[in-house]
């Protein structure tokens, strides 16, 4: 890296979580150790590795990953572009990946209305099914939403997602969208767009997040933060999304950090870091 894109430094003994990142993704698949060698290095000391895309074949890769690290939990279901393949069969064999040590969380699930890879009549049921399966077995929830915030709002309404919370991961929606979600008692969190230029309006969104409602996250090997957009995203790039929301709320790196470890880890509950 240049002196201009150096990772940002957390103080000894602060670390952060990358609360959602995708590790088991064939972008990965030559140098995975490498990278998860590189997030520890940078004090990420946890990373939450999501299921749920490439229909269920991401499920397995989370699961396997987690059971290899110790720094590594995982969540199981189906990403709302795969929902037309969500059927009772598929709905139970994500629950029975979810009583795997160390899955931790349901989803990603939700709406994505941008993309329509799939019809919304079977992204609204598949999200309703999830919701189910999470206060079913009281784990919660990882909700990816696009362009359906309204939707996602009264589904999770109807379904009593609250009893469960959870996280709306990339939160990119506007200062009212978020406040829906924060009543329904979830967490919004932070990815590489808050660094982007046009997310004039994402920052608002944060300055305005309580302090025990936010995370970061990097959703590797996506969305990578500016001072490195158009390079594969990592774990250890969350830093660069950690210093750019302690910008705009006028708080140091390390608090930022601290806060965003202390959410993920009391709404995942995760165990605290190997000394």
């Amino acid at each position: 890296m240049t002196r201009s894109s150096a990772l940002p430094s957390l103080s000894p003994g602060v670390s952060v979580i990358d609360s959602h990142c995708h590790l088991d993704e064939a972008r990965f698949g030559s140098d995975r150790d490498a990278v998860i060698a590189r997030a520890l290095d940078a004090s990420v000391s946890r990373m939450v590795t999501i299921g749920a895309s490439e229909q269920m074949r991401s499920n397995y890769g989370a699961v396997a990953l987690a059971a290899q690290h110790a720094a590594i939990f995982a969540t199981v279901g189906v990403h709302p572009h795969d929902a037309s393949i969500v059927s009772p069969a598929v709905i139970e064999e994500v629950a029975r990946l979810a009583g795997s040590p160390k899955v931790v969380g349901i989803g990603e699930t939700g709406l994505d209305y941008y993309y329509d890879n799939s019809p919304r009549a079977a992204q609204q049921q598949a999200f309703r099914d999830f919701v189910s399966v999470a206060r079913r077995l009281r784990l919660p929830l990882v909700i990816h939403l696009r362009d359906a915030y309204d939707e996602a709002v009264a589904i999770m309404r109807e379904e009593h997602a609250a009893e469960v919370g959870g996280v709306i991961h990339c939160f990119s929606g506007d200062r009212s969208a978020a406040r829906a979600f924060l009543d329904l008692g979830f967490h919004l969190s932070f990815s590489g767009i808050v660094t982007f230029k046009n997310a004039d309006e994402l920052r608002a969104v944060a300055r305005m997040v309580p302090e025990d409602r936010f995370m970061v996250e990097t959703d590797a090997p996506f969305l990578t933060p500016v001072p490195l957009r158009g390079k594969r995203n990592e774990p250890a790039y969350v830093l660069f999304t950690a210093a750019a929301l302690g910008t705009v709320r006028q708080q140091p790196l390390d608090e930022i950090a601290a806060l965003a470890s202390a959410n993920a880890a009391r709404c995942f509950r995760l165990p605290g870091p190997e000394p």
